[in-house]
């Protein structure tokens, strides 16, 4: 049988009880499959109160001449807490419990030498966040060890080689064939691997974001690649990916099967699906990613895979919203019939950093969204030179996904009229060059209503 490789968030892991589910989980497939296990930092229902935010407090602090020790002292008592709950054997706990202390130890010697100097590189901070991964796998192979499963624990600070100083796709594709040889099971042992897999030129966080643990356990996958790589799971707290937010759509349902280009455009319009890098790599090595829940193991999953040509579908897949948007429109008749007025707009907003979601053009204006409203602002000053700027907050997207939708004509105009008997009101409209995404513009207090609404439209009509 192919290997299983099983990504475990930080809540998965977030306490001794979770931890022992967790162990459950891996020798329950080792019935069957070989395992491979990627682990992130341990976290509680409440992200800021994770190792990783905890971790990133302290070097802002750090770095700011700030005292610190709080926060690391809040992540030895939740790891100290766990093995306490998870690890019975006496001497395994010993050990373990000095594992965490020393590591802690380090840290705050290293972070007194940041609180010295006032500045933290992306490196600094790259080993500041390497901790959490460190400990949260240490601790999970000491709980297999404690329930009689051999591991072998993998620790992927140094696995990018001193020689890379480049990050781009030549990069990642040699890291992920020397990342699949480290970390195959050897002599039946499970390997336990930290989420965090290297010092990359520029720093983890710059290169991926927060989401690296996903795209550490993609890289495994992809290098062992398919025919060796079985499945591809990531446990969370949810069933699985869902057709709407279930907190804000009550009949919403778990979706069985979903294309990876689906989920990348839920993903980027709202939905905490999968890290895109993640599916990217996964899918082009022709492995299948199921999403699994680690409180409900019993539960399929969604399984994120190419659908056979030719299945039928309905056109809609699932809806999303993303909020905390702000749209910004330029109105210049400079537009008209001239070139480089665009060139002129998206230089202006590269210049300050400003990221664009959508984009909507009529003969006379241009109309845009974005997160950061506050680099937006610093862009204002440049952009009223190309023109009027009106800026409006307060402001969220909904999106329609489905593949279905590039064979189904009258798919927007039954999301329009599904809004409109709600009195909601649509302000911008895009349609993704994939033909699966069609996204508006609304007021943010209109969210939850539109999104109600268009689910009622095309997913309790089936």
């Amino acid at each position: 049988m192919g290997i299983i490789i099983q990504k475990f968030g930080g809540t998965s892991v977030g306490t001794g009880e979770r931890l022992r589910q967790v162990a459950a989980i891996i020798q329950n497939t080792l019935h069957q499959n070989p395992v491979i296990a990627v682990v992130s930092a341990m976290s509680g229902t409440v992200k800021t109160e994770g190792t990783t935010s905890l971790l990133l407090e302290a070097a802002r602090a750090a770095a700011a001449g700030e005292p610190f020790d709080e926060a690391i002292d809040r992540v030895e008592r939740q790891h100290l807490l766990a093995l306490d709950r998870a690890v019975e054997s006496p001497e395994l706990e010993t050990d373990l419990i000095a594992f965490v202390q020393n590591e802690l130890l380090r840290l705050r010697t290293f972070l007194e030498a940041i609180q010295v100097i006032r500045e933290i590189s992306p490196r600094s901070m790259d080993i500041v966040m390497a901790t959490g991964e460190r400990l949260s796998s240490r601790l999970l192979a000491g709980v297999l060890e404690d329930c009689g499963t051999p591991t072998d624990w993998l620790d992927l600070t140094h696995a990018v080689p001193e020689q890379e100083t480049q990050v781009d796709p030549p990069f990642f594709r040699r890291l992920q064939q020397r990342l699949a040889e480290q970390c195959r099971p050897r002599n039946g042992r499970v390997p336990i691997i930290s989420g965090f897999f290297g010092l990359v030129p520029g720093g983890l966080l710059a290169a991926v974001g927060r989401g690296y643990t996903d795209f550490t356990t993609a890289l495994i996958t992809a290098g062992l690649g398919k025919g060796v790589a079985e499945e591809m799971q990531v446990w969370k707290e949810v069933d699985g990916i869902y057709t709407a937010d279930p907190r804000k759509v009550p009949t919403a349902r778990v979706l069985r099967c979903i294309t990876p280009a689906e989920a990348a455009e839920l993903t980027y319009f709202g939905s905490e699906v999968l890290h895109p890098f993640t599916m990217e790599r996964v899918t082009n090595a022709e492995v299948p990613i199921r999403i699994k829940n680690t409180f409900s193991p019993e539960s399929p999953g969604t399984l994120i895979v190419q659908r056979p040509a030719g299945e039928k579908r309905g056109p809609v897949t699932a809806v999303t919203s993303k909020r905390g948007i702000t749209t910004f429109t330029i109105q210049s008749h400079r537009m008209v019939n001239a070139y480089g007025f665009m060139a002129g707009v998206f230089g202006v907003l590269q210049r300050h950093g400003v990221v664009v979601d959508l984009i909507s053009t009529s003969e006379v204006s241009v109309s845009c969204t974005v997160i950061d409203k506050a680099s937006l602002l610093r862009a204002k000053a440049d952009l009223e030179q190309l023109g009027k700027v009106s800026i409006e907050s307060g402001r969220a997207i909904l999106s329609v996904v489905g593949e279905g939708m590039k064979y189904t004509p009258g798919t927007a105009g039954k999301m329009f009229s599904a809004l409109g008997a709600v009195n909601v009101n649509l302000e911008m409209i895009t349609q993704g060059s994939s033909e699966i995404n069609i996204s508006c513009v609304v007021r943010e207090e209109d969210t939850e209503i539109g999104l109600r609404a268009i689910h009622a439209q095309f997913m309790e009509r089936e």
